[in-house]
């Protein structure tokens, strides 16, 4: 008889006997949950050569080297013991008809590995395509830190709904990601667990807490890391919290329009991220969200015609536009369009950066704003931007760069909110047609400054 090669904790054997189809799990830093899967995922390969048909594993990891190190210290490794458990008792078990042939021969590559019978086991790095690129039982791992995991999730899924399963493990790493939508849910699709420091170590997981937490000596760092709380709520400009507070199922209407004076901020970008132009209007005291237009790689052009038809479609008191980079032209050529004093140029820099967010912040705080209800791209913009604190206290706004863009839509609601701070004008309006001639004639110049024509558009 040969003995248990490696004893597995309670939440580990649970992990393991759990066979649901979807399965994910949340657990504390180094208790194992790489370790664990790559054992299920072996053992499913090795009962599938026992039983003379085929499985098929993909391992998707942060990165190249997380995914051999999967490979590596788990998947090779688990290979190995069964392969030897496999040859003992093909050896010295004389109660079935065993032949030298039957051995499972195993073939090991940097991140692969084969049986006989043709059962395989591939570790790779996450994106977008390779996630698209087969068919097989998929494992994620530490999903919660995969750069653009939505996307990865969309372009997966697909992939998998063929009857294929489904392991996903992390930490947390915020709110900002697919991992923390998938644990979240209210459903009954997905099994899930949850083992933090303490479940680990009342299940048998050799650590002192106390120890642990002393030395990492970060309050932030250990409510993530061991404890799984959401942590990232503490550098995060807008919590969820806020945001979801703030959605309202009749914001983002146009057709709600109330003829009320309106804002827009505009973020602009010519290739990678969105040009955006969010549009607000004044309600009592509440900013309204009209509508939000997020466009990708379009021209100057299209650029100029899309805030034209806002400018004719809406009262727009001020326009607050990114002057920053490629942003001075547009902003020159808003002011000949629409008028000086209704169009302000923003430098997104330094106090003035912050500042802007402060009031934008203090909308969301004071519930004075509405935006659109159930737009998770939305929200993820908002909620990407962190504070990070330095050296000398100052703070900084930051934001990750990924498939979504640069937080465009947070910056363009930013400066919008900006643009209803303080006392307004009214102008007598008419709008020209500055796509016609180029530009805005001298009549047309007048017509847009205060105290103009009054029997413009309002």
């Amino acid at each position: 008889m040969i003995g248990p090669a490696l004893q597995l904790y309670d939440y580990q054997r649970k992990w393991i006997q759990d066979k649901s189809r979807f399965k994910i799990g949340m657990f504390a830093r180094q208790t194992g949950k790489t370790f664990t899967t790559t054992q299920e995922i072996v053992d499913d390969c090795f009962e599938a050569w026992s039983e003379g048909r085929r499985a098929r594993w993909v391992i998707l990891s942060r990165g190249e080297r997380q995914a051999k190190e999967a490979m590596d210290t788990g998947i090779k490794l688990h290979a190995k013991a069964y392969q030897a458990a496999a040859n003992f008792v093909i050896e010295n078990e004389t109660e079935y008809d065993w032949r030298p042939d039957d051995k499972p021969d195993v073939s090991y590559k940097a991140l692969e590995i084969t049986l006989a019978g043709g059962s395989r086991i591939t570790a790779l790095p996450a994106n977008p395509d390779t996630a698209r690129g087969f068919s097989a039982n998929v494992f994620l791992d530490e999903f919660a830190f995969h750069k653009d995991s939505r996307e990865i999730w969309k372009a997966l899924f697909p992939v998998i709904s063929a009857g294929w399963k489904i392991r996903v493990t992390s930490t947390p790493n915020g709110k900002g990601n697919k991992f923390y939508e998938l644990m979240t849910a209210r459903d009954s699709i997905w099994s899930r667990h949850t083992v933090d420091i303490y479940q680990a170590v009342a299940d048998g997981l050799p650590r002192d807490i106390e120890a642990l937490k002393a030395g990492i000596n970060d309050d932030e760092a250990w409510a993530q890391e061991f404890l799984l709380e959401w942590a990232d709520e503490a550098t995060s400009w807008l919590t969820y919290d806020l945001i979801t507070a703030c959605e309202d199922e009749n914001a983002g209407r146009p057709d709600l329009y109330q003829g009320g004076q309106v804002f827009i901020g505009n973020d602009i970008a010519r290739r990678n991220n969105l040009w955006v132009a969010w549009v607000l209007e004044l309600v009592g005291d509440v900013l309204w969200t009209r509508e939000i237009e997020a466009k990708r790689n379009i021209s100057f052009a299209e650029q100029d015609l899309i805030m034209d038809g806002l400018a004719h479609k809406y009262r727009m008191m001020r326009l607050a536009m990114d002057q920053g980079g490629m942003g001075e032209k547009p902003v020159e050529d808003a002011k000949l369009r629409y008028g000086e004093l209704r169009v302000d140029g923003v430098l997104l820099q330094g106090a003035t950066r912050l500042n802007i967010a402060t009031v934008g912040k203090q909308k969301f705080e004071d519930r004075k704003i509405r935006i659109p209800m159930g737009d998770t791209s939305l929200r993820a913009d908002l909620h990407k931007v962190r504070k990070v604190v330095g050296e000398t206290g100052g703070i900084r706004l930051v934001a990750d760069d990924d498939a979504e863009g640069h937080a465009d839509r947070f910056w363009a609601g930013m400066l919008a909110m900006s643009a209803a701070q303080g006392p307004t004008e009214e102008y007598g309006y008419q709008p020209a047609n500055a796509k016609k001639t180029g530009g805005a004639s001298d009549l047309e110049r007048d017509q847009l400054q205060p105290g103009g024509f009054s029997d413009g558009a309002w």
